[in-house]
């Protein structure tokens, strides 16, 4: 009887030890899973975390151009102060747009050209172009028939002679004051011009000092240096002059902001600046 109840307990003995075992190799088991499957998931986590900070990165406005760098070239070329400047395109030998326009004057037909630099408005051009070689003609006729030795005594053909000559030099005149033939410093010129005009008040036509001013200058400043850092990575002595325009645009705005919500918010759109370049902590 002891020998058939020997095998039977060593039997139950075994069975309940290896079912112990199994339990905690089970235990175990799950418990390494579980530690690896959460440090996948940790290195998921971390990775998607990276991901979405390089994708706020990427999309932040730039403190530079103002500008989204998805948006940058639409929103610059919609916006109030790329319609001011100067088109260079247009100024290119290669442009197939009318760059002259015939104009029928009181002396005859002068080409004025569609770029005009200094500033001239058309008061200036009536003066210039259809006024004062008129005035010459009559002085230059004047002269020349009170003269008894000159053998041009008609004063007829004198006077149509001198208005052929004013024709000539207002032609030449007019090519003169082509933007076409300016030099970089004409081109900067006349931008400046045109955005003084642009953002000053009907009040007050020609208003440098005004805060809308100086942030339109700055701004083109800064675009025009960094067209000439993205040719020029090494020129050092410029990129520590574009970091002091940025950060004076940003106090311009700043105070601009403080004094006046609705400019500074008009402000930033004619300028295609965001306001997250602007506001906070400038690292340039």
């Amino acid at each position: 009887m002891l020998r058939t109840r020997l095998p039977q307990t060593c039997r139950s003995v075994v069975s309940t030890s290896q079912c112990t075992y199994n339990l905690h190799t089970a235990a175990v088991l799950r418990a390494q899973a579980s530690r690896r499957s959460g440090g996948s998931t940790r290195k998921v986590n971390l990775a998607n975390k990276e991901g979405r900070r390089k994708d706020a990165l990427a999309n932040r406005p730039s403190f530079i151009l103002g500008t989204r760098p998805s948006d940058e070239a639409e929103k610059w070329r919609n916006s109030n102060l790329a319609g001011i400047l100067v088109d260079e395109v247009v100024l290119s030998p290669k442009s197939e747009l009318p760059t002259t326009t015939e104009m029928e004057l009181r002396i005859g037909k002068v080409s004025l050209p569609n770029q005009i630099g200094f500033g001239l408005g058309d008061s200036e051009k009536k003066m210039l172009f259809n006024d004062l070689p008129v005035l010459s003609a009559q002085a230059m006729t004047l002269a020349t028939v009170s003269r008894p030795y000159d053998v041009a005594n008609d004063a007829a053909a004198s006077h149509q002679f001198w208005e052929e000559t004013e024709l000539r030099k207002a032609n030449m005149f007019a090519k003169v004051l082509d933007l076409r033939n300016a030099n970089a410093a004409g081109i900067a010129f006349e931008n400046r011009r045109r955005i003084i005009v642009a953002f000053s008040t009907p009040e007050n036509p020609f208003s440098p000092g005004r805060a809308e001013v100086q942030a339109a200058l700055k701004t083109y400043k800064i675009r025009k240096l960094w067209s000439h850092l993205q040719k020029f990575k090494r020129d050092s002595g410029n990129r520590l002059g574009l970091r002091k325009l940025i950060h004076e645009r940003a106090k311009i705005l700043r105070y601009l902001r403080s004094v006046d919500r609705d400019r500074y918010e008009t402000v930033l759109e004619r300028l295609a600046l965001e306001p997250e370049s602007v506001e906070g902590e400038l690292v340039v």
